[in-house]
Formats: C-alpha cells, sequence, structure tokens
C-alpha cells in the first residue's frame, strides 16, 4: 500500500529514496515524529552508502547458512517469529500508532494480517517452491524433467509509511520463507518499526544478518537500489518507482513495483445498498484515507444511487477524526500530502463539483476530515489521481458498462470493489485491477493465498500468495537423460532417416486440427 510522491516541509519523502535534505555529516541521525503532537518518537541513524554496503555484505553471509537450512529447517523459525510478534503486538501497535497517528486498533488490525501471511508463507514455502517431476513429452520420454525454484540471494526492501508493518512484511515474509536474506530501508516516517521488526527476528531466529534494517533518506535508499542486490522490492509512487528501476538497470538488478491506485467501487441495481455503503465508508476513511486499495471512487447504478449516498453521507459524518482514544481516524501521516488533498478537494469544488459533507475547511495542519464529493468532472484531480486522504466521489451512472468504463478510465490498475447479488464475479473480471473485492472491501489483502499486485502506473510484480513466494526465488529447471532416446535428436551423426521418423511422429501428435464443419 502506497503512499503519493510528495515532499515534506523538511525536503524528504514519503518513499525514502528521493531529496536527501543535506549531506551525510551533517544529518548522521534524525528524529521520528508523531504526527499528532509533533514530538519525538525515536532517533535513527543516517545510513550511509558504505554502511548500506555493510548490511548488505552481511547479509550475502546470512543468506547462505539460511538457505542450507532448507524448508524444514526455516519453518520452525520462522513460527519463532511469528509467535513473538504475536505475543508482543500491543508493544508494535503503540510503536505504529506514535509513529502513524493512526487509531491503536487499526495499527493491531494490520499486524494481525502481518502475522497471518507470515504464518502462511513460513507454511506453504516447500509446497510451492519445492522440486517436482514435471512432463518431458514424447519426444523427450527417454528424459526425466525436474522443477524447482530456489532462492535468489538477498532481497532489498524498500517500504512506505501507511502501513510501515502489513506492506513491508508481504515482501518481507515471502522473500525469507523461500530462503532469501533481506536488507529493509524502511521510510523514514516510520524507522522505529522496521527496526523492531528486524529485532524481533534476530531474537527468534538468531542469524545474525539475516533480516537487515537500514534508515535514512533519500541516500539510503538509493544506495541499497545500487548495492547489488539480487532483488528490489519497492512500495511507494510512480514516479519514484521509475527512477529506483533506471537506477536498477545499471546492475540489471530485478525490481517488484507497487505502486499507488485510484480505486473504483461499482454499485449495481441490485447491491445491498447499506452493505455497499458501509464498505464505501470504511474503505474510503479508514486510515485516515492513507490506503492504496480503498475507495476512491464509486459509481452508482442510477436506481440506488440516492439511497448510497444518503447513507454515505450519514455514515462518513460520524467519522471523528482525532489523537484520542475514540477516534476514528487519526492525522495525515506525512505534512505533506494535506496539500495534495485540500488541492484535490478544490480542484473539484472549482469545477462544479459539491461536498456533501467537508470540503475546502475540512483539512488542516495535520488532520483531514472526511469529504463526500459528487458532480465532480471525470477529468478532475480528486477522480485521475491518487489523493491519499479521507475523499471519496460519488458518481451517478446509468448502468454498470458505464461503471466499468469509467472505473477502468485511470492509468493506475491496483484494486477495485463490486456491489452486486447476481452480476459480482463478472463483473470484477471486467475490471482492470490486480485484485477485486466482490460484496466485500479490501478483502483480498487478507487473504493470505491471494497475490497482490497491480497493472499499469500501480507497479507489476506480485506479493502474496504462491505468486508471492516464487517472485523472491529463480526457476531452476533439469533435464536428465534415463536411457539413450531411440531417435537422437542432439548430434551430428543424426541422419535424413530420422529426420523422416521425427517428422512423421511430430505429424501424429500434433498434425490433427479440429474438423472443419
Amino acid at each position: 500500500m502506497t503512499a503519493t510522491d510528495t515532499t515534506t516541509n523538511d525536503g524528504t519523502t514519503n518513499d525514502g529514496t528521493t531529496n536527501d535534505p543535506g549531506p551525510i555529516g551533517e544529518r548522521d541521525r534524525f528524529d521520528s515524529l508523531d504526527p499528532a503532537s509533533g514530538e519525538v518518537v525515536g532517533t535513527h541513524p543516517v545510513h550511509s552508502a558504505a554502511d548500506v554496503a555493510a548490511a548488505v555484505a552481511r547479509a550475502r553471509t546470512a543468506a547462505t547458512s539460511w538457505a542450507a537450512l532448507d524448508f524444514d529447517g526455516r519453518a520452525p523459525l520462522l513460527r519463532a517469529w511469528k509467535a513473538l510478534v504475536t505475543h508482543r503486538a500491543d508493544e508494535l501497535a503503540d510503536l505504529v500508532h506514535a509513529e502513524t497517528g493512526k487509531p491503536h486498533g487499526d495499527a493491531m488490525l494490520e499486524i494481525v494480517l502481518a502475522v497471518d501471511h507470515l504464518a502462511w508463507a513460513g507454511g506453504h514455502a516447500e509446497k510451492v517452491l519445492r522440486r517436482r517431476r514435471v512432463s518431458p513429452g514424447l519426444l523427450m520420454a527417454n528424459h526425466a524433467a525436474t522443477l524447482e525454484y530456489l532462492p535468489l540471494g538477498v532481497i532489498g526492501v524498500i517500504g512506505p509509511w501507511n502501513y510501515p508493518v502489513f506492506t513491508p512484511m508481504g515482501s518481507i515474509a515471502y522473500a525469507l520463507a523461500a530462503g532469501n536474506a533481506v536488507v529493509f530501508k524502511p521510510s523514514e516516517h516510520t524507522p522505529g518499526v522496521g527496526e523492531w521488526l528486524a529485532e524481533a527476528a534476530a531474537e527468534a531466529i538468531g542469524i545474525p544478518g539475516l533480516f537487515e534494517v537500514v534508515t535514512g533518506f533519500g541516500a539510503t535508499g538509493g544506495a541499497l537500489v545500487t548495492a547489488r542486490v539480487d532483488k528490489i522490492a519497492f512500495t511507494g509512487s510512480t514516479a519514484t518507482a521509475k527512477k529506483i528501476m533506471a537506477a536498477a538497470a545499471d546492475t540489471l538488478t530485478p525490481v517488484l513495483i507497487e505502486c499507488g491506485g485510484k480505486d473504483a467501487m461499482v454499485v449495481d441495481a441490485d447491491a445491498d445498498v447499506a452493505a455497499a455503503a458501509d464498505a464505501a465508508t470504511w474503505g474510503a476513511l479508514s486510515n485516515a484515507g492513507q490506503t492504496c486499495v480503498g475507495v476512491e471512487r464509486a459509481y452508482v447504478h442510477t436506481d440506488v444511487y440516492d439511497a448510497f449516498v444518503e447513507k454515505v453521507v450519514a455514515q462518513a459524518s460520524e467519522v471523528d477524526a482525532g489523537s484520542g482514544p475514540d477516534a476514528d481516524i487519526g492525522p495525515i501521516t506525512m505534512p505533506g500530502q494535506l496539500e495534495v488533498i485540500r488541492s484535490h478537494i478544490a480542484d473539484a469544488l472549482a469545477r462544479g463539483g459539491r461536498a456533501l459533507i467537508g470540503g475546502a475547511d475540512a483539512v488542516d495542519d495535520r488532520y483531514a476530515r472526511p469529504t463526500v464529493l459528487v458532480d465532480v468532472p471525470e477529468d478532475a484531480l480528486a477522480n485521475t489521481d491518487e489523493t491519499f486522504g479521507p475523499t471519496l466521489t460519488i458518481a451517478r451512472v446509468r448502468d454498470m458498462d458505464e461503471a466499468v468504463t469509467k472505473a477502468n478510465a485511470s492509468r493506475y490498475g491496483l484494486g477495485a470493489t463490486v456491489f452486486s447479488k447476481a452480476r459480482g464475479p463478472e463483473l470484477a473480471r471486467r475490471l482492470r485491477s490486480g485484485m477485486t473485492a466482490v460484496n466485500s472491501v479490501i478483502s483480498f489483502a487478507g487473504i493470505p493465498s491471494l497475490p497482490f499486485g497491480g497493472v499499469g502506473d500501480s507497479g507489476f510484480g506480485r506479493i502474496h500468495g504462491a505468486d508471492g513466494l516464487r517472485e523472491f526465488t529463480r526457476a531452476k529447471a533439469v533435464a536428465r537423460q534415463r536411457m539413450p532416446a531411440p531417435l537422437n535428436l542432439t548430434t551430428f551423426s543424426r541422419g535424413p532417416r530420422t529426420d523422416r521418423a521425427v517428422k512423421a511422429l511430430v505429424g501424429i501428435l500434433h498434425g490433427r486440427g479440429p474438423k472443419r464443419a
């Protein structure tokens, strides 16, 4: 889950890869701040390129011993880490709350999901990646063929601040389960969370260097990209992703990219309107809208539009932004994002949109309160660009064909939501997105067996599920001759008789097409 590529007032960015605020010598340490109060949560080192190289070297050594343990040796150690995180979840949730400002309950929710993914990755790695026999085919019937997936080595992970546990663990847990070591660069807004995860892993697993953390700003992230790790897994903006890909190209380092979204909900005439409105409200406003797979646009069938809007407005009006224990949503974690939210609302209003709740004055210097917009042109910023705040645009459509067309008219393609009793799976398949929830919202993120990732400007590659395990491996194919071939094709002594026999065999095997009418 991502954040937009916006620079804060101290020169840093949400994803920790660009706009370094100054020479390392002048900023050898930095503070993480509570976004609700501005108080210092912790102080952390700014790691230099040399520091990053040393961390990668340590991870390289650890990767060898970790891979040698094989699945049976790694699984119990990953279970120990999972158990430790579970037992100390309250402690971690307190830290997530302090560094992001999100309510404690929301922090606990992402921890619970991350633990479940860690359990799935560790428990299914052998089944997904182990060596297996595959058919050699009739032409090569004298061979045995096997396929397995081997670890790459060291994975560099660059994580976001909006879900500082759940999102990076989608790469970290699956990379470790696949037999790799990890060097993690957390966002400069949530470095303490990254360090906590690594310390817990070190305590539970006990292999020095297996899970390294480097902290800092853009130079630190950039150094990780060029440190000759075996793959980079990045979560952040599309603009920064392109810079990372360009830097990684110099060393042919493969990348996994998970960028932003402008995720849409479509609501059919037969939908459960109350459930759809509840899902839209939570999907748009939870975590103060700082969710890349949250609902930012809703396209609602004209037959149920009025009822849907009424219910969403009623529910959104009850959502309270604050830092207290009763708050539903917290502050905007990255100060620079406030201006993005404000500008999207202002653009929508200037172009004829109406705010049914919220509006231009819903954004102050720390918080953005819920805003529900209608009559917003499709080419307004609130419909085209990732807002990453607690806003929702709602549009009336005549039918689901129009809804799908408008939902798909985006350069992003991450998540989507469908509410329909009769046509849910059909509509889900038509939406251009990596994941779609039917009659629920963001549910795909909580199912470890489902891959997670996008298309278009939302990125490529997948975390989670079997695809997420294979993402951090290399396929190894082995063909072993079991007996001499009756027709030896790989020799210069092959003569015309063999060629004729092979041609006849191929004709028998593949020459028959479907019967013509």
